[in-house]
C-alpha cells in the first residue's frame, strides 16, 4: 500500500512499485538504508533526542547494532557527538528534529567548527511538498548553518543516501576537519529504496615531502631558541608519542595550544606549558623570543595566540614552520618560513627520519623553561574561606591515575584545570577552544562511552553546569561512573571579572541565586556531596573512589561551595 508521504515522490521519478514481490522485498525504507550507512561506516553510537520528524531512522536503529543514546537537550547532545569526534579521529554523530532541535544543536556545531572536529548533524526535515511555505518547524538549513559547517545539503532522494553519508565522512575528516550537517525531509525517509551502502570512508592523510622534513632539519640546526607549540586535530596517540620522542632527540622545549594540553605529556621535562588564556607570562615572553617556530596542527587563533598580539600579521618575526592538514590555514594569518600541508599523524611520522642530535645549547634553554612552567604550575595563593581550590587540585594530582580524563566548559574555574594539572597522554583532556559553556558534563559522558575503564572528571561552574545540567539523565540510564566537580561562587564569574575591570562596582547580571547542586544531582540518582571545606573534599572523593571500586556505573558528585 502506498502511502501519502510515499506519493509525494513521483515528482522525482522514483521506479514504479512492480508486481514482483522478491523485487519488493528487497526494498528497505530510506531511515532503514541511512542506519545500515552509518553501520557501513562502523559507527558505534548515535546521540539523539527523538523528534518525529526522523521516525523512520529511529525505526532503523532498533534493530541495528548502533547504540542510540538517548540525551536531554539536543545543545548536550550535539556536544556529545563533538567529543567523540575529538577522541576517536571520526565523525561523531547526532540525531535531532527540526526547527527547535536544530537551533539548540547549533552550540554543538558551532564548537566543532572551531575546534577543528570531525562531526556530522542530521536534523529531520518538513515533508518535501511543504518546503518553502514556512511550514511547521521549517528553517531554511544551508542559510543557518552555511558558515558554520563544511558542508550543509539536503539529501532529497533515498537512492542517493549512500554518496551522501560517504561525501558527509570525507568532508568532515579531511583538510581541516569540521562539521557536516545533512538535513532529511520526513517523506523522503519512508521512501523504499533498493541501493545499497557504500563502502568504508578512511580519512586521506597529507603527507610531508623529504625535501620538507630535510630542511626543516636544517633550519633547526640553524636555531638558537626553537620551540614548538602543538594544537589542533588529527592526532593519535602514537603521533603523540612519536612527537614526543622527537623533542627528546633534539632535546626541543614543546608547548601546547590552548585547551591541547593532552598533545604532550605535561610531566615531561620537554614540556613548558600551554600558550592559552591567563598564559605564563614567561611562557609569552619564550615565544616572543623564539628564533624558530613549530607550528604543528595548531592555527594560533585570537585566544593562543593573545588577541592576535604574540605573533606579527602577516609576516611573524620569528622563523615559522607551520604545519596543517589544510593548505586553506597555511599563510592565512602568518606568513611561514617553510609551509607543510600534512596531517599532525603523518607529519609527526615523517619526522622519526631525521638523525637525533642534541644541542647542548638548547639543553640549558629548555631546562631554564621547564623550571619555569613548574613554578607557574605548582604556585598558588590562599583564597578566601574555607575551601582552597589550590589544595584541592593538589590532592587531585596526587590521587588521579595517569589516565584519567579531564573535561571542561567555559569558565574561570576551568584555569584551576589548565594551570595545575598534569594532563599525561591522549585522550586525557577534553575542553571546548570555542570557549563554549555547558560543554564538561555532555564531554565526560562521550569519553566515559567511549572507554568504560577510563576515570573521567568532568571540571564545571555553577554558571557552566547549568548549561547541561539536565544530561545527569543521560548519565544515570547509560550507567556512567564519571565523578563531577562543581565548582560554585554564585556568579558568571568570568564576566563578573571583567565587568568589575571595566566598570568598577556596577554589578549587573552577574549574580546567581543557585540550587543545591548536591541535593539536585540526588534527585536524578547520583551519589552527591555538599562540600564547604578543603578536608571534606579530601574525604568525600576517597569515599567516591572507593563507591566507583564498588558501583562503577553511578555518576558522582562533588558540590563545592567557595566565596
Amino acid at each position: 500500500m502506498t502511502t501519502k508521504k510515499q506519493a509525494n515522490f513521483s515528482q522525482h521519478n522514483l521506479r514504479s512499485t512492480k508486481s514482483d514481490e522478491s523485487y519488493e522485498q528487497q526494498k528497505i525504507l530510506a531511515g532503514h538504508l541511512l542506519v545500515k550507512c552509518l553501520e557501513a561506516q562502523q559507527v558505534e553510537r548515535v546521540f539523539c533526542v527523538p523528534g518525529e520528524s526522523y521516525l523512520a531512522v529511529l525505526d532503523g536503529l532498533y534493530d541495528s547494532k548502533i547504540k542510540a543514546v538517548l540525551c536531554r537537550q539536543e545543545g548536550g547532545a550535539a556536544m556529545m557527538a563533538e567529543a567523540t569526534g575529538k577522541l576517536t579521529g571520526r565523525p561523531g554523530i547526532c540525531f535531532v528534529t527540526r526547527g527547535p532541535g536544530a537551533t539548540n544543536a547549533a552550540a554543538g556545531v558551532h564548537v566543532a567548527q572551531q575546534d577543528e572536529t570531525p562531526m556530522i548533524l542530521f536534523i529531520g526535515q518538513v515533508a518535501t511538498h511543504m518546503r518553502d511555505r514556512d511550514a511547521f518547524q521549517e528553517v531554511d538549513y544551508k542559510q543557518m548553518f552555511g558558515t558554520m559547517a563544511k558542508w550543509v545539503a539536503e539529501i532529497d532522494h533515498p537512492n542517493r543516501i549512500p554518496e551522501y553519508i560517504q561525501r558527509a565522512f570525507h568532508v568532515a575528516m579531511n583538510g581541516r576537519p569540521g562539521p557536516v550537517v545533512l538535513s532529511l525531509p520526513e517523506d523522503m525517509l519512508v521512501c523504499k529504496t533498493s541501493v545499497q551502502p557504500a563502502s568504508y570512508v578512511a580519512p586521506v592523510l597529507t603527507h610531508p615531502s623529504q625535501e620538507q622534513i630535510t630542511q626543516l632539519g636544517q633550519m633547526l640546526e640553524s636555531a638558537a631558541k626553537p620551540l614548538a607549540i602543538l594544537g589542533g586535530q588529527g592526532w593519535s596517540a602514537e603521533a603523540v608519542n612519536q612527537i614526543q620522542q622527537f623533542a627528546e632527540n633534539y632535546d626541543l622545549p614543546v608547548a601546547c595550544a590552548l585547551r591541547r594540553q593532552m598533545l604532550f605529556d605535561n610531566a615531561h621535562p620537554n614540556y613548558i606549558g600551554d600558550v592559552g588564556i591567563a598564559i605564563n607570562p614567561y611562557l609569552k615572553q619564550r615565544v616572543a623570543e623564539a628564533d624558530l617556530l613549530l607550528l604543528i596542527g595548531e592555527r594560533l587563533s585570537e585566544m593562543p595566540s593573545q588577541g592576535y598580539n604574540l605573533l606579527n600579521i602577516p609576516q611573524p618575526k620569528q622563523k615559522l614552520v607551520h604545519v596543517h592538514a589544510g593548505a586553506e590555514e597555511l599563510g592565512r594569518l602568518y606568513r611561514p618560513d617553510l609551509a607543510i600541508n600534512a596531517s599532525p599523524s603523518a607529519f609527526c611520522r615523517a619526522l622519526q627520519s631525521l638523525t637525533p642530535i642534541k644541542h647542548s645549547r638548547w639543553s640549558e634553554q629548555r631546562q631554564q623553561d621547564r623550571h619555569a612552567y613548574e613554578g607557574w604550575s605548582t604556585s598558588f595563593q590562599k583564597q578566601p574561606g574555607s575551601l582552597q581550590m589550590g589544595e584541592v587540585m593538589q590532592w587531585l594530582e596526587e590521587n588521579l591515575t595517569e589516565n584519567t580524563c579531564i573535561t571542561n566548559g567555559a569558565g574561570n574555574f576551568a584555569t584551576w584545570a589548565h594551570r595545575y594539572h598534569r594532563y599525561q597522554g591522549f585522550g586525557s583532556q577534553l575542553a571546548p577552544t570555542s570557549g563554549s559553556m555547558g560543554y564538561g558534563l555532555p564531554a565526560a559522558i562521550a569519553a566515559k562511552l567511549n572507554d568504560k575503564e577510563k576515570t573521567v572528571v568532568c571540571f564545571t561552574g555553577d554558571g557552566d553546569f547549568q548549561m547541561t545540567m539536565q544530561e545527569l539523565g543521560t548519565a544515570v540510564q547509560e550507567h556512567l561512573g564519571i565523578i563531577i566537580v562543581v565548582i560554585d561562587n554564585s556568579k558568571y564569574g568570568t564576566i563578573r571579572m571583567h565587568q568589575e575591570r571595566e566598570y568598577p562596582g556596577r554589578v549587573s547580571a552577574t549574580t546567581l541565586q543557585n540550587p543545591d547542586f548536591a541535593e539536585l544531582a540526588k534527585a536524578y540518582g547520583v551519589n552527591a556531596y555538599r562540600i564547604t571545606t578543603t578536608s571534606e573534599f579530601a574525604d568525600a572523593l576517597t569515599a567516591i573512589f572507593e563507591e566507583i571500586k564498588v558501583n562503577h556505573a553511578k555518576p558522582q558528585l562533588l558540590h563545592l561551595i567557595i566565596p
